[in-house]
């Protein structure tokens, strides 16, 4: 038997032991795995940013087993098993690639996603937005619906129009910051319109704005634990200037100009 079918069953195996005798996996539910299954996904999504390929598959490994956990619970109530699930994926994969298991063409990357959404919405879907989940990070949920959107022809026809939107929305967010008469819910609007069209039109550059923020973000952090790290004294005692200096210290460091002296 193929090594990866060995591992596959080896997990089925463990997974039935488990939950026959362990009193903690005994007690686990399909809601009270789902926070633990959001967490590893994220634990995923960091060592994918930190091109961390031993990481990437422990947490691989991990998700697979929550995956098999699902299923074995959804089985116990006569619902469905691994294998419904695994299948299922399989006749959509079949369906939705008509160019490799059919007898159409396509002629680039496009044209695979416009096809994909077409027949999504044949197969019952009611809107291209439907397959985008309520509780995606908001800056996610952002970027798929332009993307899925735009396998439908909703989009600009250039970048300078995409900027221009910015501009347009940069604008109205200024207007509404100095409007004294402007509610709470207004400016906060008027930002969500700012940030959406920063997101396409980084979108239109080929930069996903989730991913470019995670590494601002972590770039952020080292910097400002290198600032901790070197203050010699407590953080809440120094000075904007004082804190300023070990940041552009510590951007020499990164970059291999300087060092931690």
């Amino acid at each position: 038997m193929d090594r990866k079918l060995v591992a596959f069953e080896r997990l089925l195996i463990i997974m039935d032991e488990l939950r026959e005798g362990c009193p903690w996996d005994r007690k686990q539910t399909l809601e009270s795995l789902r926070n633990l299954t959001i967490e590893e996904t994220y634990e995923l999504a960091d060592a994918i940013l930190d091109q961390d390929l031993e990481g990437i598959k422990e947490e691989i490994g991990d998700l697979m087993l929550h995956m098999v956990f699902y299923a074995r619970i959804a089985s116990e109530q006569e619902a469905f098993d691994i294998a419904d699930a695994l299948n299922h994926v399989c006749d959509k994969l079949v369906e939705r690639h008509p160019h490799i298991y059919g007898n159409m063409s396509v002629d680039d990357e496009e044209e695979v996603k416009r096809n994909w959404e077409q027949i999504k919405l044949k197969s019952g879907k009611k809107s291209v937005l439907s397959g985008v989940p309520n509780s995606l990070p908001a800056m996610v949920k952002a970027y798929r619906m332009q993307e899925k959107t735009k396998q439908v022809g909703f989009e600009w026809d250039n970048t300078e129009q995409v900027w221009d939107k910015v501009q347009e929305e940069l604008n109205e967010f200024r207007e509404a910051l100095s409007d004294p008469d402007a509610s709470k819910t207004a400016r906060q609007e008027e930002f969500g319109d700012l940030l959406f069209s920063l997101i396409n039109f980084g979108r239109y550059h080929d930069l996903d704005a989730e991913t470019c923020l995670s590494l601002v973000n972590s770039k952020f952090k080292k910097r400002f634990e290198y600032i901790e790290d070197h203050a010699g004294k407590d953080v809440n005692q120094m000075t904007l200037e004082e804190m300023d200096r070990l940041w552009e210290q510590a951007k020499l460091v990164a970059s291999g100009q300087g060092n931690a002296t």
